[in-house]
């Protein structure tokens, strides 16, 4: 599992004197980016170096342009989650501040890459820029690294449906417009969110439907359209199939916003657990219901097409 780095300095050992580098957002971890990391985790192993990805917290947009930007594919520890699976050595969480938004691409390169984290090799995607305006693209770092040492190694893009380029935006477009199998291509998983249970209004048990329910996350987290899902949840007691809810509940007069699931053929006591959330397939709007009956009847409606979905 990659190691977390957060302070001041680099965080890394003594003995590491020697990394391969990628730097990006990386927000969603998708095919794109995972493709980049398997790269790097490759040719660090060739060089005898450890790999190192530099990432950012808050999101650059969050402080160059807060008007544009986006809400996130992975917040907080759903991203490490993520990188935990790539093999990489080290993840580094740098605080992206206004000062550093000033940087230039040499003081960038100069200060954080080769002085914070030792850089030797420098992995880039095809369209990443470094520094204030962005003014550091391929063409700039190669530049750069004829002139301080480094190598550099541009990755092309990862393309799918005979073209299309992945990318964060193209998959949060798919997301919030419920095209969870557009974004689940992009990503190479599904889309998930995750999230502590927490104890709800114990309503579900009383309709033999019980929930597990976790807070809505915060509004950073890009979520899909309010509705009906069928899911898998990732518990401490290994994966189980359910249906989802996430919205308001109107057949009840409760117009806030929640999160909970319905794990199937399970009693599992996850009160405190975190729990990961993928979304499969939206099986219908949120809807109010006449009474108490005709909600049983549709949540049982709910369960069998969940279960149809999930077991194909």
């Amino acid at each position: 599992m990659a190691e977390r780095l957060t302070d001041v300095t680099s965080g890394l050992p003594p003995d590491v004197t020697r990394t391969a580098v990628t730097v990006g957002s990386f927000d969603g971890v998708h095919r794109g980016h995972q493709d980049v990391l398997r790269q790097l985790v490759g040719r660090a192993r060739t060089l005898g170096v450890h790999s190192l990805l530099v990432t950012f917290d808050p999101h650059p947009l969050e402080v160059v342009n807060p008007a544009a930007a986006p809400r996130l594919l992975t917040v907080g520890d759903e991203k490490l989650e993520v990188l935990a699976e790539s093999g990489v050595d080290f993840v580094a969480i740098v605080p992206f501040t206004p000062a550093l938004a000033a940087y230039s691409a040499e003081r960038f390169v100069d200060e954080i890459l080769l002085g914070r984290f030792r850089m030797h090799d420098l992995l880039m995607g095809y369209d990443h820029r470094f520094g204030h305006n962005r003014a550091g693209d391929a063409a700039t770092m190669q530049r750069l690294g004829q002139e301080r040492g480094f190598d550099v190694t541009v990755v092309p893009a990862v393309t799918v449906n005979g073209g299309q380029n992945i990318s964060s935006t193209a998959i949060r477009r798919a997301v919030a417009g419920g095209d969870l199998h557009g974004a689940s291509r992009g990503l190479g998983r599904d889309y998930s969110l995750g999230g502590t249970v927490e104890e709800g209004a114990r309503r579900g048990r009383l309709l033999g439907f019980p929930t597990a329910n976790v807070p809505v996350p915060s509004a950073r987290k890009l979520l899909p359209p309010e509705g009906v899902y069928a899911v898998r949840v990732q518990t401490p007691m290994g994966p189980h199939d359910g249906m989802l809810n996430l919205g308001p509940r109107p057949t009840f007069g409760d117009n806030q916003a929640v999160v909970e699931a319905h794990l199937f053929d399970a009693d599992l006591d996850l009160y405190g657990a975190r729990v990961r959330i993928d979304f499969v397939e939206r099986l219908r709007d949120t809807q109010k219901f006449s009474g108490v009956d005709a909600l049983v009847a549709q949540l049982n409606v709910d369960s069998a097409n969940a279960r149809r979905v999930l077991s194909s």
